[in-house]
């Protein structure tokens, strides 16, 4: 990124609009609505806008949410404008709302995304140090943006404990070697295709591969989508239910990426 990038508090219902004119070129849906917006803000929400230039290029949306009796910022939109993509302007918004979200009182983080959209999960997971161990099946149903039209809408919920070891002192498991049990062949297309024997519960740590760029498979070989869909669902499912959580993401130069997954019960959680 060489661009110099500012980040800041959104709170003004004319900042609103400009996230709003954001939101319609990025996914091409219609905006939230200012009045929702505006009143998250005043009352313990946190919309941020990320600027070059005096330009806004990014924005991130959280509101709080209530799980079991304790408070958390649900960090519910972050968009970059598609001219700016890739620059590590979501990485500059996540850090800024990180500082915001403790000044406000917060010690959790929670948001969604699609787990077979590597990239976004090596930002969510190995550079912020979020974790995950919640699959939420066809979270949001049928969706018709671009990026989610034509199959289910599951998501990984992660969980950003802004307080802990894990992401204060940048934690990682001390493990030498993950076991990745689900052999990769290729379609004639030379596209990614995962098999599934069977699926252990009793390594320390354990790999699993999703595609290198999910929506070039989308496009290509919809068929072979669905199949990365539901495959991939049966292993997360698994694997959660068994005490397992991802909590790396290892890029590869072939055509897939993996999630490694440990022990939920190996991770320092608490505040500190």
């Amino acid at each position: 990124m060489t661009e110099f990038v500012t980040v800041r508090s959104l709170k003004t219902t004319t900042e609103m609009k400009l996230i709003q004119s954001l939101e319609t070129i990025i996914w091409g849906v219609q905006p939230v609505p200012v009045h929702q917006t505006f009143t998250s803000t005043k009352n313990g929400g946190l919309m941020l806008g990320a600027f070059i230039n005096n330009e806004i290029v990014g924005f991130s949306y959280g509101f709080p949410g209530v799980i079991n009796g304790k408070l958390h910022l649900c960090s519910h939109m972050l968009g970059i404008h598609p001219d700016y993509q890739q620059r590590g302007i979501g990485k500059a918004l996540k850090d800024e709302q990180l500082i915001q979200a403790k000044e406000l009182g917060y010690d959790l983080i929670r948001w969604t995304f699609d787990p077979l959209e590597s990239l976004n999960a090596y930002l969510n997971i190995s550079k912020l140090y979020g974790i995950c161990d919640t699959y939420l099946e066809n979270c949001y149903g049928e969706m018709e943006d671009g990026l989610n039209h034509g199959l289910p809408s599951d998501r990984f919920n992660i969980d950003w404990w802004i307080t802990s070891e894990r992401v204060q002192e940048k934690w990682s498991p001390d493990i030498s070697t993950y076991e990745c049990p689900f052999p990769i062949h290729y379609s004639e297309q030379g596209n990614p295709e995962l098999t599934v024997v069977e699926i252990p519960t009793n390594l320390e740590g354990i790999e699993v591969p999703v595609p290198h760029d999910f929506q070039f498979i989308k496009k290509n070989e919809p068929e072979l989508a669905l199949d990365w869909r539901m495959k991939t669902r049966e292993i997360f499912q698994t694997l959660f239910s068994a005490g397992y959580c991802v909590v790396t993401v290892k890029l590869s130069t072939d055509r897939v990426h993996f999630y490694q997954l440990v022990k939920k019960d190996t991770i320092p959680l608490l505040t500190i």
